[in-house]
């Protein structure tokens, strides 16, 4: 049996165990990276190709694993920006900036209905600098209030800040770990998710997406014309978001003096996250279980998740599976560019409803560059609708992201829990005709 095929079934297996068992998926993926790191061992030259590894050691060599894993598989740009964003997201929730903002849209909206479709697409601003999940907590309050106030029933609200937050954490660099993955494997900056080749980016796709979005939750919204207003809660400091806006420019401008995303990006952000918790621990005062307390309520799970894909992946790619894979679908679409891009999307958006979308789109975005390159057009039609499908598809059911996971959790403890056929009654709708506006405008951009 070749090496290869070994190397799938450990991949394979490891799959079907984060699947299975989601809550102890970090487990699963660092037992795989670390078997395929021994056998790399056992086998020299045999699990892992083609490194560059600055440490010259030898593929040959029994410690080639060890050094092209450490060197070169995991991405440290991308994990040093999701740490620091994330740092710089939880002192901007606990600013109260936020809260402010919502506040504002609510007292100058006409109605109720207008004001809840505006404070979804706040949801989803927010959501393209900050974390999911921490958005849909800070916004979840403001639902609740405005539903209670109304005695209307609060399920339209909080599915809408989740799938909100889902769709627009795609549209920047810095919004989801996906978003980072896909810079880096492209060589994307933060502007090139604007303008790329001079034609319009993933940003302008989702924010397509965004208006088909706001559009559908008006249908639910549009007949409550009373107005209400909120609890107002005072500012903290504004310091955090200025280091959010810091972070935003800063990436901007780092992106005019950089090839591609370099370690310059992911030392600012950390940077100004280390910056933000001095703050914190200075300025505010806060004792040393307080610090405690917001930084192992970051999401380390991610950042350990992700080291393991990453090895996983990396193997993967070297033994060649993944170019027997993109030749399998270029096979069955037989060339048709149109049939390639349907199937991307569509398999993106089915696997990404059930299973976690970082893993997914580490082994597919190469797949993705493959089938296009094979096809002779550029990459960027294929790789747009992965990430799109990918993102989107998180959308479709309840447990499709942990954005939808709080949610459902946050309604249950308010008396209105939500079984898997309500979830999908409005979310379905919302993922099929948001990923159909952002696809088309894909299309006609990039094919």
């Amino acid at each position: 049996m070749e090496l290869k095929w070994i190397i799938l079934a450990i991949a394979l297996l490891m799959y079907l165990f984060v699947i299975i068992f989601q809550d102890k998926k970090v487990w699963f993926t660092t037992a795989a990276a670390v078997i395929l790191i021994a056998l790399g061992m056992f086998c020299p030259g045999a699990v892992f190709k083609n490194g560059q590894v600055a440490l010259n050691v030898a593929e040959s060599s029994v410690w080639f694993p060890l050094a092209h894993t450490f060197a070169e598989l995991i991405n440290w740009n991308v994990l040093m920006i999701y740490v620091g964003a994330m740092t710089i997201a939880a002192l901007f929730l606990y600013s109260k900036v936020p809260a402010l903002i919502a506040d504002a849209i609510v007292g100058s909206c006409r109605s109720t209905g207008v004001a809840v479709v505006m404070i979804l697409a706040l949801t989803g601003f927010i959501s393209i600098f900050v974390e999911n999940v921490a958005t849909v907590l800070v916004m979840a309050p403001i639902a609740m209030s405005i539903s209670k106030k109304l005695k209307i029933n609060p399920v339209p609200f909080m599915i809408g800040l989740a799938v909100m937050s889902n769709l627009e954490g795609t549209a920047t660099l810095v919004g989801d770990p996906p978003s980072m993955i896909f810079a880096s494997y492209s060589g994307y900056t933060f502007n090139d998710f604007f303008i790329h080749q001079g034609k319009i980016s993933i940003f302008f796709f989702i924010q397509a997406g965004l208006l088909v979005g706001c559009l559908f939750f008006y249908c639910f919204f549009a007949k409550y014309k009373d107005k209400s207003e909120v609890e107002k809660e005072p500012v903290i400091s504004w310091i955090p978001f200025i280091l959010l806006l810091a972070m935003i420019f800063g990436l901007a401008v780092i992106s005019f003096f950089s090839d591609g995303l370099t370690y310059m990006s992911g030392c600012y952000v950390m940077a100004l996250g280390i910056l933000g918790l001095l703050w914190y621990i200075f300025s505010q005062k806060k004792n040393g279980q307080e610090v405690k307390e917001l930084v192992f309520g970051l999401d380390w799970e991610t950042i350990f998740f992700l080291m393991g894909i990453f090895v996983v992946v990396g193997a993967i790619s070297e033994a060649g599976l993944l170019q027997n894979l993109a030749d399998f679908m270029a096979r069955a679409t037989k060339g048709n560019v149109f049939a390639g891009f349907v199937l991307i999307l569509l398999v993106s958006i089915l696997i990404s409803g059930f299973v976690d979308n970082v893993p997914y789109i580490i082994v597919m975005l190469p797949v993705a560059g493959n089938i296009a390159e094979q096809m002779n057009i550029k990459p960027e039609l294929f790789m747009f609708a992965l990430l799109i499908g990918s993102c989107l598809g998180g959308n479709l059911t309840p447990y499709g992201a942990s954005a939808n996971v709080v949610a459902m959790g946050i309604l249950k403890d308010e008396g209105h829990p939500v079984n898997f056929g309500g979830f999908l009654k409005i979310a379905a709708p919302f993922t099929l005709l948001t990923t159909a506006a952002a696809a088309t405008l894909l299309w006609v951009v990039w094919a």
